[in-house]
């Protein structure tokens, strides 16, 4: 299913995903296509399922136009985290 789809059935919520295929180009992730997990009525609920996910699953709003992740590396040096982007 392509964003733009998840968009139209489900207007402005949280949609948790499955990235099925994507591709990167520098430090941005383009998802191409999804698999819808499940909607999600409650912002609170929405944050609880972001943190929680992993591994290709992610939440997002569908008032956003495009589903583009900035990709980051994490760094750390004696117990200190960095983000570098």
């Amino acid at each position: 299913m392509q964003w733009e789809e998840v968009r139209k059935i489900y207007p402005d919520q949280y949609v948790k995903l499955q990235i099925l295929a994507s591709h990167t180009e520098g430090n941005i992730k383009y998802v191409d296509e999804v698999a819808l997990i499940k909607a999600i009525q409650d912002p609170q609920e929405a944050t609880r399922e972001l943190l929680r996910s992993k591994d290709g699953i992610i939440v997002s709003h569908t008032s956003n136009e495009e589903l583009n992740i900035e990709l980051r590396t994490l760094r750390g040096l004696r117990g200190v985290v960095r983000y570098e982007n």
